[in-house]
């Protein structure tokens, strides 16, 4: 198989191990996991905010570590902190574990992507490559269609759920050992602190954190919204993630889609289909047909914009991709660390549709990000 390849697929794993199981299936288990463990709507957003905070401090060490010591022993981490964080979670015996053990989780993810995209840089032919990153990342739905499944077989055993999920983030290990080069252009090149911040990158932070914010009201509270609004059980919850992680697998498009409409036009399009998608899942007047529409936009959705806010960083620190993808996704982290614990406070103090509104809300203002700046389009 060519290097280039096997490199994809890997780093497609790797992705949809971190981000699909380590980070987002905890939302999926948190009707079963407030149940065990005693957890209020507020408390459960800080724990799913925690998760979000571990990926915001490992992004910013992963671009660093990857830049020095080249995208290998990274990818390695990223995958063995997975699996440590999920076994935690799957033994926790109380809030403050379960806390401790979703951050360290969700800090896998921030270890991920930057070797993923210092790696094809170094590997993958420059006209493939962009093609290649949006594929790796559009790894999440895969992971998230793999947590369905799981649901609705395992119902409310979250604990071996995880479990499983550990083990299979120990496989990736062995396999990121396998198939991802020890040294890359970044690590030669020794490109170290932090870049100029023009305008396309002070943009793209204003935007992708707002994304970031608006997402947290599926990612979190996506299967407790469908358990108040619809009654459903874990496994009506398992359908949405199915329906949100197989449509995120069409985010593999997203370097395509910026290449032929630009940024602003996919940009602007994904983010009103994002809106769409948390008003359809979330609002009171919903039903089983529409909920599971509103998965199937916010998953492409999701998965598309994070591929728009990966070329786009990449493509304004052409030398540094780790360090261009990192400013991005970092801010997305950001923006759900902050969002998390807020949605939770929302539903506590006002309502359930006032939260989905005000959140459905930010998913536009991410959009106002880029007026004024001239179209990205990409030759």
């Amino acid at each position: 198989m060519n290097p280039s390849v096997y490199l994809g697929a890997m780093g497609f794993g790797l992705i949809a191990v971190c981000y699909g199981l380590a980070r987002f299936t905890f939302g999926l288990f948190l009707p079963q996991i407030d149940a065990d463990l005693s957890l209020s709507p507020t408390l459960s957003g800080l724990i799913s905010g925690g998760s979000f905070l571990g990926y915001c401090i490992a992004i910013i060490l992963s671009a660093h570590l990857t830049e020095r010591f080249g995208a290998r022993a990274v990818a390695i981490g990223a995958a063995l902190v997975a699996a440590i964080g999920m076994l935690g979670i799957a033994t926790a015996p109380s809030p403050l574990w379960l806390a401790c053990a979703v951050m360290l989780a969700g800090s896998s993810t921030g270890l991920a992507s930057p070797p993923m995209a210092a790696a094809v840089a170094a590997v993958v032919e420059l006209e493939r490559q962009e093609a290649t990153n949006t594929i790796i990342n559009s790894g999440t739905g895969a992971g998230v269609v793999l947590s369905g499944p799981v649901a609705l077989v395992m119902g409310g055993q979250w604990r071996l759920a995880f479990a499983a999920f550990a083990a299979l983030a120990f496989c990736m290990a062995i396999a990121a050992a396998l198939s991802v080069p020890s040294r890359t252009k970044t690590a030669m090149k020794s490109a170290t602190g932090l870049p100029p911040f023009n305008s396309a990158l002070k943009r793209l932070i204003i935007a992708s954190f707002l994304m970031g914010a608006s997402s947290t009201a599926i990612w979190s509270f996506g299967s407790q919204l469908v358990t108040l609004r619809l009654g459903w059980s874990n496994s009506g919850a398992g359908l949405l993630w199915i329906a949100i992680g197989a449509s995120g697998i069409l985010g593999a498009g997203a370097g395509a889609l910026v290449k032929q409409f630009g940024i602003d036009r996919v940009h602007w399009t994904f983010l009103a289909a994002m809106a769409t998608g948390i008003l359809l899942v979330g609002t009171a007047s919903t039903t089983p047909v529409l909920t599971l529409s509103g998965g199937v936009l916010f998953g492409a959705a999701y998965i598309m914009l994070t591929g728009v806010y990966l070329v786009w960083g990449v493509s304004a620190l052409p030398d540094r991709p780790a360090t261009g993808l990192m400013i991005g996704f970092l801010s997305i982290a950001i923006g759900q660390t902050a969002g998390a614990p807020i949605f939770g406070l929302l539903m506590d103090s006002l309502t359930i549709d006032s939260a989905v509104l005000v959140f459905a809300c930010l998913a536009f203002a991410a959009g106002l990000a880029r007026r004024g700046e001239v179209s990205l389009k990409l030759a």
